[in-house]
């Protein structure tokens, strides 16, 4: 034999002996819980408003009687309930809604409300503009210092291959002293050695890396006829004018 479904209304219908199943009383308890509460409906006292706002639309819903003054003057002019008003019939069929306010404000408040909501709005954005155009800013500087940075250490690196290449052309032209002190690369002891040294020769060549790698680069070219971005050292002047694009890393790019 089949099980007897215990969700089902035959099982919930069976008097079962002694006492009454659960699923019995609980329904029981949530029918007398809703004849309570439509009892206290029934029984509680309706607001002011309430009884106001029932008598209102009763009225606006019921149709208008021979009673309203309005209405018997159109009958007495010919008009039909249920007719278009105007000679032609294109007039209104019903009478304009009222529109009435229920609310404790003042005329002019929910235009006021719709202006604020809008200004908020718009303020909102302009916040969101205004955050956008400074992320973009401070992404267009961070690229710049970015590339301001390569482009440094690309001139630094240019400056070092130019002192190297002009401690060697100098040295075979027995050259035992830079014509600056800076054309050549010093050697890391000397680096070391006395802070004061240092300081005394930052304060004689207030020049910066781009200003002393054209000066040096001009020297080479002058002295030696070399090229530091060819890595050529040509016959004479006129050769290394001939042959030689110019004298920066833009001209030979």
């Amino acid at each position: 034999e089949e099980e007897e479904d215990y969700m089902s209304d035959l099982f919930i219908k069976q008097d079962v002996r002694p006492g009454l199943p659960m699923v019995r009383r609980v329904k029981e308890a949530i029918q007398k819980e809703e004849k309570q509460k439509e009892a206290n409906e029934k029984n509680r006292q309706k607001s002011i408003k309430e009884e106001e706002k029932e008598r209102r639309d009763l009225v606006l819903k019921s149709a208008l009687g021979n009673d309203n003054k309005g209405f018997a003057l159109l009958q007495k002019m010919g008009y039909k309930s249920g007719q278009a008003l105007g000679k032609s019939g294109e007039g209104i069929v019903e009478p304009i809604p009222l529109n009435i306010k229920t609310g404790l404000s003042g005329l002019g408040h929910e235009e006021l409300k719709k202006r604020k909501a809008e200004e908020k709005l718009e303020n909102y954005r302009q916040k969101l503009h205004m955050k956008k155009q400074a992320n973009e800013q401070a992404a267009d500087q961070f690229r710049i210092r970015f590339k301001t940075k390569q482009e440094e250490r690309k001139m630094e690196g240019d400056l070092r291959k130019s002192q190297r290449a002009c401690q060697q052309l100098d040295m075979q032209k027995d050259i035992d002293v830079p014509k600056e002190t800076w054309f050549w690369i010093e050697p890391e002891e000397e680096d070391k050695k006395d802070e004061e040294d240092k300081e005394d020769e930052s304060t004689s060549s207030d020049l910066n890396v781009s200003e002393k790698l054209h000066i040096l680069t001009a020297y080479l070219r002058e002295e030696h006829f070399y090229c530091i971005w060819c890595g050529t050292t040509y016959e004479d002047s006129e050769d290394l004018s001939s042959n030689c694009p110019g004298d920066s890393a833009a001209d030979h790019d």
